[in-house]
This record gives C-alpha cells, sequence and structure tokens, in this order.
C-alpha cells in the first residue's frame, strides 16, 4: 500500500521522496522514479486525493496562452506596441487587437498608448520561438494610471490572489484600495489615501515573503486586523475571481 512522505502545504526540495507507491499520482513539479515521487524542484506541496504537486516558490515568470498581465510599453512599432512582460520576452500588441476603433495606417499610436504607460492585457498566443501576442479585448483590460505598481515574484501570484480571489478580496476589504495583479508578478494598487495604500502594499509584501507558512490566511488577517485604525473607513469591493479589480 502507498504512503505519502509529506504533508499538505510541507516546503520540499529537488530531489525529495514524496510518497511510495503505485496508489499515488505525481503532476505539476513531481516526478516518478520506480514506485517513488519526487520532487523536480522547490516547492509547497498540494495533495488532492491521489495527486500529488508542487506549488512553486522560486524561478522567473515564463508568459503561458490565457495569462493576464500587466506591463509597460517599451516601444512604439508600425503596427503595434511593445510590452515589458516581466520576463525574458518582450510581447506585442497589434493594433486590431488594442482597440475596436479604426485606427489609420501611419497614424500617430502614442495617442493610445505611449512609452511607459502600462496596461492590463492578456496573452493570446506563444509561439515555439517565444515570441508573444498580447490582446487588450477583455474584461478589465485596459491602460492604467495613477497608484503605484510593485513587483513580486511571479509564483507567489496565487497565494496573493487566494482561492477564488478571497486573499485579494481581504486587502481591498480592509484598505479600500482598487487592485489588479498581474499573472507575470506585476500588481497595481491604488488607494483614496496614501496610508491605506501602503498598508496595502506591505500585506502583498508580506503575503510574499510568506507565502510557504501554513495558516497565512489568519496571519494576514490577523495583520490588518493590528491596523484597523490606520485602515477606518475602508471600503467593500466585490472581487470577479482573480486577476481583476472591479471598480
Amino acid at each position: 500500500m502507498g504512503e505519502i512522505k509529506v504533508k499538505n502545504k510541507d516546503v520540499v526540495v529537488p530531489g525529495e521522496i514524496l510518497a511510495n507507491g503505485m496508489d499515488f499520482l505525481p503532476s505539476y513539479g513531481t516526478y516518478r522514479e520506480g514506485e517513488q515521487i519526487l520532487a523536480s524542484r522547490l516547492g509547497l506541496v498540494n495533495i488532492e486525493g491521489k495527486v500529488i504537486k508542487l506549488v512553486p516558490l522560486s524561478g522567473v515568470y515564463h508568459p503561458k496562452k490565457g495569462d493576464t498581465i500587466i506591463g509597460p510599453v517599451t516601444e512604439i512599432l508600425l503596427s503595434g506596441w511593445r510590452v515589458d512582460t516581466n520576463s525574458a520576452y518582450s510581447a506585442v500588441m497589434n493594433m486590431k487587437d488594442a482597440t475596436s476603433e479604426f485606427i489609420a495606417r501611419g497614424a500617430n499610436l502614442t495617442k493610445y498608448f505611449a512609452i511607459g504607460d502600462y496596461v492590463m492585457v492578456k496573452i493570446i498566443n506563444v509561439t515555439s520561438q517565444n515570441l508573444v501576442d498580447l490582446t487588450m479585448k477583455g474584461p478589465g483590460l485596459r491602460k492604467i494610471s495613477g497608484g503605484r505598481m510593485i513587483r513580486v515574484n511571479s509564483n507567489k501570484v496565487p497565494r496573493i490572489i487566494g482561492k477564488q480571489g478571497s486573499m485579494v478580496s481581504m486587502i481591498k476589504q480592509y484598505t479600500g484600495c482598487r487592485i489588479l495583479v498581474g499573472q507575470n508578478g506585476i500588481v497595481w494598487v491604488s488607494g483614496d489615501e496614501p496610508a491605506k495604500e501602503l498598508l496595502a502594499v506591505e500585506t502583498i509584501k508580506k503575503i510574499e515573503l510568506e507565502a510557504h507558512i501554513p495558516g497565512l490566511t489568519d496571519k494576514v488577517n490577523a495583520f490588518l486586523e493590528g491596523h484597523k485604525d490606520s485602515v477606518k473607513g475602508g471600503v467593500k469591493e466585490q472581487n470577479n475571481g482573480g486577476n481583476n479589480d472591479v471598480r
């Protein structure tokens, strides 16, 4: 009979034995060697029934089709814009994917997005040569202005968002801030008061630092409760499930 050698949410290192026997199935971040399942990277154990996988705790962002990301415009092209993806690969957003408005050839594209403008966009294609295509056609996708941008480890983004958006919703509720989380590790925070904005940033950084610790939700709740005075008047906001903020 199979035996699991680790507990759910344990932090494991490459080569560590996670389970013995053929009763369990390896998934992301794990592999089988004979009758053993081992970790292939540093990560947080996630056990779902008979399936064992790892949530990465390190590594750089690699663009994937379907990801919603935040990044600055870095170059104006003849037919669109180049955007920094916070990875080794930049991306291109063509005019037809940026707006439904007709843009004549040769038009001044800075009228729409200038160098340095931040945009929230979706990856619609990644080729075998790692050429990345973007779109701004979709719910919540837009140019972002005001507020502040912070960078976090992209592997910690699921913990910052929380299950069904629970963690980021908690931060919004206590601080009244508007928050957008890009899957590439860029987070936008905008609040009506600098103190509330700063608290939201500190909370996000705390989650990034302590993502591997069990009971993280309770710890974050206690942290925010301890700063109630500074967030007095924060308003509740509904969350649309994760990546996008609802104003």
